[in-house]
């Protein structure tokens, strides 16, 4: 089973659709990393963005993401209800499928230590990844906000960051980096435009005030609606569900002869929280979550699993010979690719050479994911074209989409010549069957490598930001280089066992 971890960092803008949008590109210009959901509010000025996939992609879709933050972000000039201490605010690492918490503070420490190093911004770790019991709470860093930080930055030893200078950057201050638990951001507003109601609401209901458990809490106005909003964070909902943290609002919003007007989430949110909320609101007696149609059919899904993956090859063959531009020669490519590394896989197993078997799988599933990714990157690239020419950010947006549409195929190559090299090294200790077996996958992954490298090649040609197109090209020469070794290597008899 591949490890899949989610990533939902937090910046400090919620206002511009341009900046917003090139954070957005950042991530998804990483193969290997799908982004789930994005959400902006003008009032808290501030965006999230939830993505997830391979680990190791992950943590470099969340830097470029923290990059591109950095260069477009000045707290100086920011005003927010929503407290904060970064342009990049905080990033939490999530497991989510094969993946320990153990996994997602090494991803913590991963990150920080690079954007420490590389951005020059003071990187403090919390939660599962706290290096100091002081700052394990987010709330306790953002204390006094930037200028509270300063101060104890400055004051002495234990308020020194785990990466990164012992200052605050000029533009865009610092980054709390972590790893926890699922999270529920969940807000209620009320229909009335006075801030103490709001925030006698959080104060009564937020458990550090003694209020319900696993519950943190604060009132803010949205001036753009004239309303009011109690902001929640349920750190588990097993403990305190989304029903629970309603009611509590509801009545205190009550003593206080103020209606609901609604409630939101922002994010995602696990299936599970709402089952539960849809039963506790309901009253359902003997709620079993085996009574949710999805449910069911998922599992009668699982019990198919081999006719449905013959199914999805019949499939993507199918619509892979239909008359439109997807999917189309990348996505053929990383399937070649997978193929081969499946193929290494197979041969490590039956040679019990464990660490190869390791790397193979993981290739084979990186590749698999890139069949889809090539896809995205086409459609964004398209969508990117279609933009008006006179649109003030069409040319970033271009630029950024070509970038990400010639990423994808050098990653392709880069990873089936990985894969190759790889099967070249186990081959030699094979029978002569399974030699065989592991030479076409060799042929595979030159195939799908020469193919990478030919579609990065059609598409580099039309990226007209210099500094990108000459770190592809190099980038390009590497692999390139690569593949050229690859092939004397596969051609090459292995000596008889």
């Amino acid at each position: 089973m591949p490890k899949i971890v989610e990533c939902i960092p937090n910046f400090s803008e919620g206002r511009n659709p341009a900046t917003v949008q090139a954070l957005t590109a950042s991530v998804e210009s990483v193969p290997g990393v799908r982004l789930l959901d994005r959400t902006s509010d003008a009032d808290h000025h501030r965006s999230v963005l939830t993505f997830a996939g391979d680990p190791d992609a992950v943590v470099d879709a969340a830097f470029r993401a923290i990059q591109t933050a950095t260069a477009l972000i000045d707290l100086r000039n920011h005003t927010g209800v929503h407290p904060r201490i970064g342009a990049t605010d905080v990033v939490p690492f999530v497991p989510v499928q094969g993946a320990t918490m153990e996994d997602c503070v090494r991803l913590a420490r991963q990150l920080g230590e690079r954007v420490g190093a590389e951005l020059h911004i003071p990187v403090f770790l919390y939660e599962q990844a706290a290096g100091h019991p002081d700052r394990i709470r987010l709330e306790t860093i953002r204390q006094g906000g930037l200028s509270g930080l300063a101060a104890r930055m400055a004051a002495g030893s234990t308020w020194q960051p785990d990466f990164g200078p012992a200052h605050l950057h000029e533009t865009a201050g610092a980054i709390v980096i972590g790893a926890r638990p699922p999270l529920i951001a969940f807000n209620v507003n009320l229909k009335t435009p006075d801030l103490t109601i709001a925030k006698t609401i959080a104060r009564a209901i937020r458990h550090s005030s003694g209020g319900l458990p696993c519950v943190k809490a604060i009132g803010v106005a949205l001036a753009s609606r004239g309303i009011v909003q109690v902001s929640m964070n349920l750190t588990d909902y097993r403990v305190t569900s989304m029903a629970a943290a309603f009611r509590a609002v509801q009545t205190e919003a009550a003593k206080a002869s103020v209606e609901i007007a609604e409630s939101e989430l922002i994010g995602l949110v696990p299936q599970a929280a709402l089952n539960q909320a849809a039963s506790s609101l309901l009253q359902l007696r003997d709620f079993d979550s085996a009574q949710i149609l999805e449910t069911r059919l998922a599992e009668a899904g699982s019990i198919q699993r081999q006719a449905v993956a013959a199914l999805t090859i019949a499939g993507y063959l199918h619509d892979l010979a239909s008359a439109t531009p997807l999917p189309a020669g990348g996505s053929a490519a990383a399937l070649a690719g997978a193929l081969a590394a499946s193929l290494g896989t197979m041969g490590a197993r039956i040679g019990q050479q464990a660490t190869a078997e390791q790397t193979l799988d993981s290739l084979s599933h990186k590749l698999a994911g890139l069949m889809r990714s090539d896809c995205e990157a086409y459609e964004a690239l398209s969508r990117a074209r279609r933009l008006p020419a006179d649109q003030a950010n069409r040319p970033l947006l271009l630029a950024t989409a070509l970038e990400q549409a010639t990423a994808v195929p050098l990653s392709i190559a880069e990873l089936a010549c990985e894969a190759g090299q790889t099967i070249a090294a186990i081959r030699q200790c094979l029978s002569p069957a399974v030699q065989s077996d592991l030479t076409v996958g060799m042929i595979l992954a030159i195939a799908a490598a020469e193919a990478g490298l030919h579609t990065a090649k059609t598409n580099i040609k039309l990226q007209r930001n210099q500094s990108v197109a000459a770190n592809q090209t190099g980038h390009m020469t590497k692999i390139s280089n690569s593949l050229e070794e690859l092939k004397g290597l596969c051609y090459t008899p292995p000596p008889s066992t």
